[in-house]
């Protein structure tokens, strides 16, 4: 799994906006909130925007908005709007990758791990984090002692 800084301000940017719901933020109380280099945000929330995430609107009550209800906004969803596929291998998606021999299941193993990853960032919205109040099976998974521990932190690893 690997997350960009640009798909992490992107999410970051997107709570804010859930929090401050149904009111208006500019990009530079979004930028000095969560630490995220203006000029970077404001072509990340130019993409929100284009994927129809987010509005803006310009004025004295003007700046970004989401253009949806936090509850109807997943993780997933943001993150697509900067990197694409949320699982690709060599570019393509896993279900139109193809090994020969010995590596043939391993197209099975790519597909399995979208789902997982699926399962976690499709289910949990903006809401949910903002409110901090994760789904059962993602707090489940985030208490497993091991799951906070990166492989090589591993003891035996």
């Amino acid at each position: 799994m690997r997350i960009t800084a640009r798909v992490d301000y992107a999410v970051r940017a997107a709570l804010e906006l859930a929090a401050a719901a149904p009111g208006a933020l500019t990009c530079d109380k979004i930028a000095t909130a969560q630490d995220i280099p203006s000029r970077f945000l404001q072509s990340i929330l130019g993409d929100l925007q284009h994927a129809r995430l987010v509005t803006s609107q310009r004025g004295r009550e003007g700046g970004y908005r989401l253009a949806l209800p936090a509850e109807e906004i997943s993780i997933a969803r943001v993150m697509r709007v900067e990197q694409g596929f949320l699982a690709e291998v060599h570019g393509r998606r896993p279900e139109d990758v193809s090994y020969p021999g010995t590596a043939e299941p391993l197209a099975a193993v790519w597909v399995a791990a979208r789902a997982a990853y699926r399962r976690v960032l499709e289910e949990v919205t903006l809401a949910d984090v903002v409110a901090g109040k994760l789904p059962a099976e993602v707090t489940e998974l985030a208490d497993v002692e091991s799951a906070w521990r990166s492989f090589g932190d591993a003891p035996g690893a």
